[in-house]
Formats: C-alpha cells, structure tokens, sequence
C-alpha cells in the first residue's frame, strides 16, 4: 500500500520497443514499488496509426485484424509476472499504441492463465482522429509547434492523430485498485507521474512542485540506460561493464525531490553526469510541459550522494497548459534510396560525376520528386590505414507521391533504381554500388504534423477490466494558458574569453560533454561542463550566433532558442525545424537528432588549456 513516510521507488525499464527483453523481469527482482516503462515513439504511434487506418478503410474490422500494439510487450512481460504477484508490485507501461484495449485483455487472459489474481486497467482518449477532424471542419489551425503553417495547407490527408495525455489516468486507477495500467500515448514521464501522485496522494489541482519533481524523475528514467550512461558523452571511463548497463530507478520523495540509483550489478554508472546528460535530452526550453504540470528546469541542481546515487532537487512547478500535444500521421507517399561507395581521391568530383549521370537518366522525371537528395556521407583519409578508411559512401535518396516512380514488379521498366542502376558501366574510378538493392525498391513512409489540442476536448478515461467501471478524468480546473514559444535569451554578465588565459585550438568536446534529441522535427542540444570556471567559458563562449557559426552548412536558417541551467553548468539550444520532417519521413541519417550533439562537440574552438591540463572528456 502506499506510504507517504517513505520514498515511492519507480523502475524505468524501458526506452521503446527497441530495448531488451529482460527488463521487466530483471526490474521486478529489485526492491522498488512500481515499473514503468515506454514502447511508443513518434515513429511507431505513425506505424500503428496509419496501419489501423488502412485496416478501417479496407473493410476490416477491430476484432478480426492483428492487434496494432507494441509486438514485443507481452514476451517482456509475461516471464515477470509471477514475481510482480508475489511482491505487489504496479506496473504502468505505454505500449498499447492503437490497440490499448487489446493488449489490456490480453493481459487480462494471460494473468488468469496464470492464476494470476492481479487487476488489469487500460486508458483510452489518445486516439483522437475524429475530434481533430471535426475541429478541422470548424476552421481549427492547428498551427505546427514546430515551423508553424495551418494544417490545412500540409498537402497530405491525416489518417491518424494520436494526444498526449497525462498521468492523472494512472493514479486514479491505482486508487481504484488496479495492477496493470496499460496505456496507449501518455507522455513518456507520465507513468511515472501517476504513480507518484497516487502513492503520495498529491494534490493534482495544487501541489505542483511535488508534481513537477515527479514530471522530471520520469524524464530521467522514461529513456531506460540513458540515465546510467547510455548515450553518455563521457562514455570513455565505463566500458567496463559497457555490455550490460542497468536499468534505473528513481526514489521520489513527499516533497518532489527525486534520488537516481541504479540496478545493482551492472554495467554504467549513476553520476551528476549522466543525469544532467538525460536531463538535457528531448527538452524544448526552460518549461518542460506535461499534461498535469509544467516543470521549470533553470533553479535545478543536482547533488552527488555517492556512488550510483544523484540527487535532484531544485524543482519547481506551474499549472498544467490548457493544451496538450497531438502528433497527426499522414501517408506521404513513397521513398527509395540507393548507395555508391566512392573510393580514394577527389571524392566531390566522383560524387558530381554520378550525380550528373543520374539526372541525365532521369531526365523530365527528376522533376516528379518532391525530395531527390544527393549526398557524400564520410570522406577518404589522407594517407588511408585500410582500404574502408578510404571509402565515403555516396548517398541517392528519393521522395515522391507517385509510386511508379520507385515501386516496380521488375528492373526492366525505367524508374528510381534503374535509372541509378543502369550507370555503374561509365562511372568514375573507384565507384562501387551496394550489393543490397531491397531500399532502392522503394516503401511507403508518413508524414508527421506535431500540433497543440485543448485538454477540455479529449475524452481521458480509466476502464477497470475486472469490474467494467469506467471512470471520466476531466482536465485540472487550474490549467494556465501557455505562449507557444519559451523564453530565451544570451548569458547574463559574460565574462571575456581572454581572461581564460593561453588557448590551443582543438574540439569543444575535448572540454565540454553534452547530449542532444528530437521533438518532431526540432532538434535540442544541451551542453554542460565540470567546474565553475568551465561553465562561465562556456557560457560566455555559446551564444546563439556562435552555435549557428558552428552549424556550418546544417544551420537552416530557422529560429535558435537557448537558456541555462547554472545548477548543472549547463547551456542548452533548440533548433527549431532542423530535423527534415521528423524520424518516418526524413532525409538524413540522424532523423532522430541524437547525433547533432557530438557533430558540434567535434568542431573545432580556442580552448584554455588550464581546461585540458585537468583531463579530456
């Protein structure tokens, strides 16, 4: 039962359906209260979304087709459920997608297989299709969070559009005596949210610093490792152990202050460092919103307790926005791509060479593709150690909305990989393409539009399965109205650089670590250092020009917001729309914005070398 006497411990036991099967149960044999976990991203709630749509539109019926919920939950979940019984542990996951209500019944047969008495409840209100396109036909924007532009003017037809909703769900079923609280698209921190404000009986219309701790707890533990190291861009002093990184857990207090420990017995490491790193990972400003709180993150600090332990405090909280975030899935039509690798000298020659046979083959159809992209991706060393150091791969990417162009039964009628293809005999020296043709044969891929939609209009429920109540989760009375874009602003009293002393020049990430992430298709980027005179360099060296001067070439032109965090030496940045589109339709390679972060740190500033005397990060 809950406690307010001591600490709820909630395990984060998984980032997204990609991570590994043993969490739960590795979880479950810790001494915590509850497991969260998340098997939803903006990629695969598209996936479902779009593939639920199809099923609705070929006749198919809810009943008959194959669940559209994470395919890989139930073998995480099933060799933990005996321990989860015997310990009374909660779980609350996000893994239902398009089918939440499927996967709850599922749970709910797998646990009477078992003989199993735990309780299973489900939440409903994410998919709101019907709602979006009803507004949309009373004239609502629905402008993008992202570059702006009304809907309307997107050039695609939504077939889904799933909302974020907040832990409030989870917390009242808890209290009403579920187990299992299976969820569809509740945002990433907010089992954990819910979890907490059951178990410490907060206030949801009141106690919002409790809350906003809660909101940043689950933040840190909702990406599973990252916290304990993953992703860390200090990773270079934890391979021992680098094969098997624990999983988190988070000790909320009464107060909403949060401690950070780890699964004993693992790789990775619980340090001021790798939390400020997962703190600084997917924010989008100074405000972290979720549908219940939003947390302010400049007063955070972070204390080191000892090993494996952090503490963070600091936190403070707002009343929920009169909004929450909707992602809408379209089909944007078909994309193919094809591979050159590109071998020794004069590689951009090479590379305008193929490039200019191609769109010879091409010819008038070059113009059908809303994206034809040609990029050199790596370079040949001087001097080259091995034959592959020697290689960059030349990279023919194609987006359209006519499928005959990409999908074809047979290479012998002319379209994308032909016209690649029907080149390599009169290429340049030391052009070689791939071996495996099956992405220049082309795929359907879907847009993603992010928007904002009035909490008052989304019908959040708790279904009980065991005794089929139902129960209406209205929106907090106390919900503020939020301005789309946060604060920003350039360091206060920066101190001059020259004051540092001697400079080499060498990489940022020589001195300062950092992490970085997407929301749609805005990038963040937040970079944080080891001492005080660290941090008045970095922040007097990272002003937003700079930050655009390092971009180079990748910097688009678009709005920079930055802020700080003087409690963890920290600078953070969004690039808003730098991200082509979001991860299912984009053009790069790092559509997931987990790159940028060390593409930055490798260029090249004037560092003080009393900064270096004491180590490279």
């Amino acid at each position: 039962m809950p406690s307010i006497n001591r600490p709820i411990r909630i395990a984060g036991c998984s980032g997204g359906f990609t991570d590994r099967q043993r969490s739960i149960l590795s979880m479950a044999k810790c001494d915590v209260d509850v497991i969260v976990g998340d098997w939803m991203s903006e990629c695969t709630m598209g996936w479902h979304g779009a593939a639920k749509a199809e099923s609705k539109a070929k006749g198919i019926s809810d009943e008959d087709r194959i669940g559209l919920y994470d395919p890989s939950f139930l073998a995480t979940f099933s060799p933990a459920l005996p321990l989860i019984q015997e310990k009374g542990i909660k779980v609350a996951v996000n893994a239902g997608a398009s089918d939440t209500e499927k996967l709850a019944k599922e749970i709910q047969r797998l646990i009477k297989e078992q003989k199993s008495t735990l309780k299973v409840a489900w939440i409903a209100g994410d998919d709101v299709m019907e709602t979006v396109n009803g507004m949309l036909a009373k004239g609502e924007k629905f402008e993008n969070t992202c570059f702006g532009g009304e809907l309307k003017d997107w050039g695609f037809e939504p077939v889904a559009a799933q909302c974020y909703l907040g832990g409030a769900g989870i917390a009242e079923a808890f209290k009403n005596g579920a187990d299992i609280v299976i969820c569809g698209r509740v945002a990433d921190a907010a089992p954990t949210i819910g979890a907490a404000m059951w178990w410490h009986g907060w206030n949801r219309d009141t106690d919002f610093d409790q809350m906003a701790g809660s909101l940043v707890a689950g933040h840190l533990i909702e990406c599973s490792s990252y916290v304990c190291g993953g992703y860390y861009s200090g990773f270079k002093t934890l391979f021992e152990g680098c094969e098997n990184l624990g999983f988190p857990i988070a000790e909320i207090f009464p107060d909403g202050s949060v401690a950070i420990i780890k699964e004993p017995g693992t790789g990775g490491e619980i340090s001021v460092g790798t939390v400020a790193s997962q703190l600084l990972y997917e924010i989008q400003g100074p405000q972290y919103y979720g549908s219940d709180v939003v947390a302010v993150l400049e007063g955070i600090k972070m204390t080191q307790e000892g090993k494996d332990r952090v503490l963070v405090t600091g936190i403070k909280g707002n009343p929920p926005p009169t909004t929450t975030r909707v992602g809408i899935t379209a089909s944007g039509g078909y994309q193919a791509q094809i591979s050159y690798y590109l071998c020794g000298l004069d590689i951009e020659q090479k590379a305008e060479w193929t490039k200019k046979q191609v769109l010879y083959s091409m010819g008038e159809n070059a113009k059908k593709f809303s994206v034809l992209d040609f990029q050199i991706v790596g370079y040949s060393q001087p001097d080259p150690e091995n034959q592959n150091f020697a290689t960059a791969e030349y990279r023919v990417f194609a987006q359209t909305k006519e499928r005959s162009l990409v999908v074809k039964d047979t290479m012998e009628i002319p379209g994308f990989n032909r016209w690649c293809l029907e080149n390599f005999l009169q290429s340049c020296p030391g052009a070689t393409i791939e071996n495996d043709l099956r992405q220049s044969a082309g795929k359907e891929f879907f847009e993603y539009w992010a928007a904002l939609i009035p909490q008052a209009v989304v019908r959040h429920q708790v279904n009980l399965l065991e005794s089929n109540q139902v129960i209406d989760i209205p929106p907090s009375p106390s919900v503020r109205l939020y301005e789309t874009r946060q604060w920003s602003y350039e360091t206060k009293e920066p101190v001059a650089l020259d004051s540092f002393g001697p400079v080499v020049r060498g990489p940022l990430g020589w001195v300062v670590l950092g992490r970085s992430g997407d929301k749609a298709s805005d990038a963040n980027l937040g970079f944080f250092v080891r001492s005080d005179d660290e941090w008045d360099w970095l922040r007097s060296l990272m002003t937003i020009p700079k930050m655009k001067a390092l971009l180079g070439p990748e910097y688009n032109g678009k709005l920079v917001g930055r802020f700080e965090i003087p409690g963890i030496k920290a600078v953070h940045y969004v690039l808003h729309d730098h991200l082509d589109r979001s991860y299912n339709a984009s053009s790069t390679y790092d559509g997931l914005g987990k790159n940028v972060m060390e593409y930055i740190r490798a260029k090249y500033v004037d560092i003080p070398t009393k900064f270096l005397r004491r180590g490279i990060v």
